[in-house]
């Protein structure tokens, strides 16, 4: 496996997190009865997580000098 596979599957797994936080996100707020601070937890990893995503999005474009 070369690092372009492995960054791809780290993304992948990251995202597939992310669609997975959202989701739980989701269903505490639906349920009405959800403990604040624990969405509020959530939400924030939520956002550590999409900032990981940019970052090796960003990581796998090459800077491109115009």
């Amino acid at each position: 496996m070369n690092d372009d596979e492995t960054a791809a599957q780290q993304l992948a797994a990251l995202k597939f997190e992310h669609r997975t936080l959202d989701a739980e996100i989701a269903a505490l707020i639906a349920d009405g009865a959800a403990d604040q601070i624990e969405i509020a937890r959530l939400k924030k990893r939520k956002l550590r997580l999409k900032d990981e995503i940019e970052r090796m999005r960003d990581h796998s474009v090459p800077d491109i000098i115009a």
